[in-house]
């Protein structure tokens, strides 16, 4: 069950309920009797408990099962340039 926040227009006490989100809304204060009105905050965070919930939690180990890693190979060795496009490459596209 969620807590509310409330504030009292008179005496402006402020107060948590801890109530149904079925339940209807106080009305009075706690403290004077006066009216409420129900306070929108940003409310809880989303709590993880347990595993599975985190990247290391999937990462496999440094050996591998088959014995040969797999190297996606690089766009272009770092510190080096790629020259652009040639007009015939272009022309290909179109």
């Amino acid at each position: 069950m969620p807590t509310y926040d409330y504030e009292c227009t008179e005496c402006k006490h402020r107060f948590e309920m801890f109530q149904s989100m079925k339940d209807d809304p106080i009305e009075k204060c706690i403290k004077c009797g006066g009216k409420v009105k129900k306070l929108i905050g940003a409310g809880a965070g989303i709590i993880f408990k347990g595993s599975g919930f985190y990247v290391n939690d999937y990462k496999k180990g440094s050996s591998n099962s088959s014995g040969s890693s797999k190297k996606v190979p690089s766009a272009a060795p770092a510190g080096s340039t790629v020259p652009p496009p040639s007009e015939s490459a272009s022309k290909a596209l179109d």
